[in-house]
């Protein structure tokens, strides 16, 4: 019996940290604000620039990765087929289209360090000094 509970334990802790923090980025030359607000209004479509006034790029990761399954859920509160009908139904009547899909935070990293208004999430242990976080979830 305590062979079972110890296994049980052990399993839900290496289970529970396999869900990392997501780390929402932008370029370090950004000054805007942007609040958890302005990062579900960004990666929604319905803003389309930062509170400077400057164009917004959001880009997004691969829809199965773990990270976006995060960002979806604790940033825009949707799951990801809800997110996938939500972007279906504005590309379709012409009124958004969705942010750019990258592979990994690698290539999130890169393209956000060097493009000064994108905007994009990655697994909060991926973040280096190329870019600054303006919101954890």
């Amino acid at each position: 019996m305590m062979k079972t509970y110890t296994l049980a334990i052990t399993l839900f802790l290496f289970s529970t940290s396999t869900l990392a923090d997501v780390a929402v980025i932008v370029h370090p030359s950004n000054g805007s604000a942007i609040d958890a607000t302005a990062v579900t209004k960004i990666f929604t479509g319905k803003s389309k620039s930062f509170s400077d006034g400057s164009k917004v790029g959001p880009v997004s990761q691969n829809a199965s990765s773990d990270v976006t399954k995060e960002f979806n859920k604790k940033a825009l509160k949707k799951s990801s087929s809800q997110l996938k009908a939500y972007w279906s139904k504005l590309v379709f009547t012409g009124k958004g289209t969705p942010p750019k899909e990258l592979s990994n935070d690698a290539a999130v990293l890169k393209h956000v360090a060097s493009k000064p208004n994108a905007i994009g999430f990655v697994s909060a242990g991926s973040v280096d000094d190329s870019v600054k976080v303006v919101q954890n979830y």
